[in-house]
């Protein structure tokens, strides 16, 4: 197996145009490979300046990990310190965990920070959204989301969907279209599947917890909806403060 590593874009886009393979940080797809047989070509992007970047609203494909700082949204920082074990969390990346991961264990926190996905495509870098980029699967560069108000995050390791625990992350971030209105964003990682919703900010977190409780996530065990509780009434009062 030959692995390309593009120092640009147009690179990485004359790689793929080739037929070489993501390879991530390989923390996943290695013993599918084993399994199944190596490709070819494989392609990194931990030499593409656009996929390392982090900070100012903007997290790269090829970051690992353990490199996620203080750049960064406090959810995206706990998600990412949730991920394995320190060795995984030096090996995995952004783009691997989001795109080729099962457990997706930063969407959640990119759901709820609106987040937006800029992929290269065929005819160069597009931004999509995560729904689209869970869909399609294109080649991930970066994250890019508008500066939260105030954000929060918790793995409830105690409550599990088979094997899988509960997440919950939540951000108060501006209105779409909106320079002064705000909402607060709520994701759920239930087993594989993740639930988010939106509803409009309010200083009053008892009316926040009732117009959540009549979405789906209103459904939710009451132990997972008991964390929501907390982590919104958490995320409210910094909001407050701001």
């Amino acid at each position: 197996m030959l692995v390309r590593l593009p120092r640009s874009v147009s690179e990485a886009q004359s790689c793929l145009a080739e037929g070489a393979v993501p390879v991530g940080g390989a923390t996943l797809v290695w013993a599918g490979w084993q399994r199944d047989g190596f490709p070819e070509r494989a392609v990194s992007l931990r030499e593409v300046p656009e996929a390392r970047v982090i900070g100012d609203g903007t997290l790269g494909s090829a970051v690992l990990l353990h490199e996620i700082d203080e750049r960064v949204p406090e959810v995206l920082r706990q998600a990412a310190r949730g991920v394995g074990t320190g060795a995984v969390r030096r090996t995995a990346t952004v783009g691997g965990n989001i795109v080729g991961s099962t457990l997706r264990c930063l969407l959640p926190a990119a759901l709820v920070l609106d987040a937006r996905a800029l992929v290269l495509e065929q005819d160069g870098p597009v931004e999509t959204d995560l729904a689209e980029l869970l869909a399609k699967k294109p080649l991930l560069l970066s994250l890019r989301w508008p500066e939260p108000v105030a954000t929060g995050y918790r793995k409830l390791t105690d409550q599990l969907r088979g094997e899988v625990p509960f997440v919950v992350a939540v951000a108060v971030g501006a209105a779409a279209g909106s320079d002064t209105g705000r909402v607060l964003r709520v994701a759920v990682r239930d087993g594989y599947d993740v639930t988010s919703e939106t509803v409009p900010y309010d200083p009053d977190t008892g009316r926040i917890l009732r117009a959540l409780a009549l979405t789906p996530l209103g459904t939710l065990p009451e132990a997972v909806f008991e964390a929501v509780r907390d982590v919104v009434g958490g995320v409210v009062e910094r909001a407050q403060a701001r």
